[in-house]
């Protein structure tokens, strides 16, 4: 890592503008990420402004091929930064931070790939039959994001073993929050013609046509499906929590107030299925800032790990 080597003028720009699309976009990620001291701050900040160009191709109103190209124009980008081929100079803000990032982080670029195959699904309308299908495109989509996060966090000085249980529990954190996004986001997918939740659960649950109404069919279980898929996520969160104690402090924080908000939006869809089909379900910007507080202070971690724990016996 190249952490102690100064960020030169262009570089600084650069990252001073993927904080910018961070502040502005990024919502629950921002409340997470102002806890990390700055090289990790501007890191992430710069996952994120990549990861956002990638996920406002995919939901533009562009036609589908013409989406296809950019994304792997892209994953062209992404390509040089790997190779080192990106110049301080270079008039993409974007990729000179993420290039920056890459030098001083043990960053798997590769993840950033996953995100691209993960969108490039959603332009092609896949659906998914069963959990271990959507499981494929979660762990592109999110799963990736949260292991591509670890390089940037790294694991407190742990050894090899433990650091390979620690990209498996950022991966199944990122599953987690996205199958929350995907259950907040019910009706406004299906608007979008998008339909993530497993067919195999929508037939269990009498669920099958869809979520374009404020109400559920006649005859549909909405919430025996909402509380079945909630259930699975606060399984996932039991288990990616086991990553807190691997960090180091600040970054412990920095995970903890975002899987924090998170999971609380969780519990507030499960106190109100239907919510979700009234419109977006989001917690005040108040409890967002209570949740980072809590993370800095480590009270949440402590908090969500014992949790874990439990969940586990």
């Amino acid at each position: 890592m190249n952490g102690s080597v100064p960020a030169s003028a262009p570089v600084l720009a650069a990252y001073s503008y993927c904080e910018t699309v961070t502040g502005q976009q990024a919502r629950n990620f921002a409340y997470g990420i102002r806890l990390l001291p700055a090289d990790k701050r501007q890191a992430m900040s710069a996952l994120y402004a990549f990861s956002r160009r990638v996920d406002d191709i995919g939901d533009g109103s562009l036609a589908p091929e013409v989406k296809q190209a950019r994304l792997e124009d892209t994953r062209a980008l992404l390509g040089r930064v790997r190779d080192g081929r990106i110049e301080p100079d270079d008039t993409d803000p974007v990729a000179v931070a993420l290039a920056d990032a890459a030098a001083r982080f043990p960053i798997p670029l590769g993840g950033l790939d996953e995100l691209i195959d993960g969108v490039l699904m959603d332009v092609r309308g896949e659906r998914y039959e069963t959990w271990e299908e959507l499981r494929v495109y979660c762990r592109c989509v999110a799963g990736a994001i949260g292991r591509l996060s670890l390089g940037v966090f790294g694991t407190a000085g742990r050894g090899a073993p433990e650091a390979d249980r620690a990209a498996e529990y950022a991966d199944t954190l990122g599953l987690a929050l996205q199958l929350t996004n995907i259950l907040r986001d019910v009706r406004e997918d299906a608007g979008n013609g998008r339909t993530y939740l497993p067919a195999e659960d929508l037939a269990k649950f009498g669920c099958s046509a869809g979520f374009h109404q404020e109400r559920p069919p006649a005859g549909a279980d909405f919430t025996g499906l909402v509380e079945f898929e909630v259930q699975r996520a606060r399984a996932l969160f039991a288990e990616g929590f086991r990553l807190l104690p691997l960090l180091d402090r600040r970054s412990g924080a920095c995970v903890a107030a975002m899987a924090g908000i998170y999971r609380r939006l969780l519990d507030r869809i499960a106190r109100d299925p239907q919510a979700v089909l009234r419109g977006r379900v989001s917690l005040p910007g108040r409890e967002k800032a209570y949740v980072a507080v809590r993370g800095l202070s480590g009270l949440d971690a402590r908090h969500i790990t014992r949790q874990s724990v439990r969940g586990r016996a």
